[in-house]
């Protein structure tokens, strides 16, 4: 007897838990039933009462903005359109709820998937989900990187060319926002330059960062950048870095220090130039590297049979302007070398520490030059002289931030960053793009 008691006992227990969780249960599905909080029900179609202005059948004109609208009474609480790469079109709802109308340009040849969420009378929720064509781009417009794909110095600036000008200030901010760079490690703060209509330059705030990949690309295609003309698909573009080289000479004193990775590996005696000839101060980026050039004064603007005129066998030639300013060897001046400065303009050394110097510097590795003489290098025309510019000065080339005009290539300048825009259609990288897009947040 006291065993079967003591079986029956858990029955009974069982049977009276199931019974208290029902209760519950049952409490809570009477609560979601027709008549609780319309904003529980499941969204109905909403098919019958949006419209939207793309061609029944058709393709929509990219250059017109879109517009969607709601009758029978309904309101529009939500709406996200994107294209088939994830782009999301920014847009503006009317006052009475009634319509809503893209802010952002749409872009050619391109599938949309809109997404609109309404609301009735009663405060029934429906959805309706739209789709729709683009025609396609009348004509191409298209962006090419610079350097070319390899390695190079921290100095080495992002140049984007342009396939046709851009002169005004607001096709100049839709085509700056597409352009996109960022680096791993990542970089300071960057910026785009408009150097001319068709040639934009990008550096961060400071130098970029050693041993990193650095990855350009353009976001236009599609994208209406002026009338009839939009961005075509162009090829991206990843270089890398070295160590951070800096050769730092000093006219004063003769002397150029060579920094690898912020050490000091080298102190070598040069000479810069004499009085007239003055070498120029600033920052200069490693343009190429000869080991033999037959220097001419007559290349430079100096008569031949002058008593400045010069024709040189030169050996292990780095150049750092276009206008002819080198590291090399000038055994000829090896006296004066770490004494005077007796050169017209270049840096001049030994030739064993010449050759050291080429064999040490690559593309895009920084050559500074304090207290000579000289004038400043100057930014853009005469070499990557990108870096003397002030961060300030940089951020006021930028069409998005500052005026986006063309900088002078005479010494100073304006500059620029890279930011957003309204008319930014890319996806940000570190926020959510849906909620700048969306008319309204997402409710639990």
């Amino acid at each position: 007897m006291n065993h079967l008691c003591e079986r029956s006992r858990p029955l009974r227990l069982i049977r009276l838990r199931h019974v208290l969780i029902a209760a519950p249960l049952a409490a809570s599905l009477a609560a979601c039933g027709g008549n609780g909080n319309p904003l529980a029900d499941k969204p109905h179609t909403a098919s019958a009462k949006v419209t939207f202005t793309a061609v029944s059948g058709g393709k929509a004109d990219p250059a017109k903005p879109l517009t969607v609208s709601v009758k029978d009474g309904s309101q529009i609480t939500d709406v996200t359109a994107t294209d088939a790469t994830g782009r999301y079109v920014s847009g503006q709802l009317s006052a009475d709820g009634k319509s809503w109308r893209s802010t952002s340009p749409l872009a050619a040849g391109a599938h949309y998937t809109v997404r609109v969420s309404t609301e009735d009378n009663g405060g029934h929720p429906g959805r309706k989900t739209l789709s729709f064509d683009t025609t396609g781009a009348s004509a191409g417009f298209h962006v090419t990187f610079g350097p070319d794909a390899g390695t190079y110095g921290v100095g080495e600036p992002i140049v984007a060319t342009l396939s046709a000008p851009v002169k005004d200030q607001a096709s100049r901010a839709v085509v700056e926002s597409h352009l996109q760079v960022g680096s791993a490690p990542q970089a300071d703060a960057g910026s785009w330059y408009w150097v001319d209509d068709r040639t934009l330059h990008y550096r961060p705030k400071t130098y970029w960062p050693a041993h990193a990949a650095i990855t350009a690309r353009s976001t236009l295609s599609g994208v209406r950048v002026g009338k009839n003309l939009y961005g075509g698909v162009d090829k991206p573009l990843t270089i890398h870095t070295g160590d951070r080289v800096e050769a730092l000479t000093d006219a004063s004193t003769d002397q150029m220090t060579f920094k690898d990775d912020g050490k000091v590996v080298r102190t070598i005696p040069v000479t810069t130039g004499k009085p007239g000839f003055d070498t120029r101060n600033g920052i200069k980026v490693v343009l190429d590297k000869e080991s033999f050039v037959q220097m001419k004064s007559s290349t430079v603007g100096i008569a031949a049979g002058s008593s400045d005129s010069y024709d040189l066998p030169v050996y292990w030639a780095t150049r750092v302007t276009w206008s002819g300013e080198y590291v090399h060897a000038a055994p000829w001046s090896v006296g004066s070398q770490g004494y005077a400065n007796v050169s017209h303009g270049c840096t001049g050394m030994s030739t064993d520490d010449a050759h050291w110097f080429f064999d040490h510097v690559q593309l895009g590795d920084v050559v500074q030059v304090v207290n000579s003489q000289g004038p400043m290098m100057t930014p853009f025309d005469n070499g990557f002289g990108d870096w003397n510019l002030s961060w300030a000065d940089w951020q006021k080339g930028s069409a998005l931030h500052g005026g986006g005009s063309s900088g002078s290539t005479s010494g100073g300048g304006s500059g620029s960053t890279s930011g957003g825009s309204s008319q930014d259609q890319t996806t940000p990288v570190d926020s959510d793009p849906g909620d700048s897009a969306r008319l309204s947040p997402q409710t639990a």
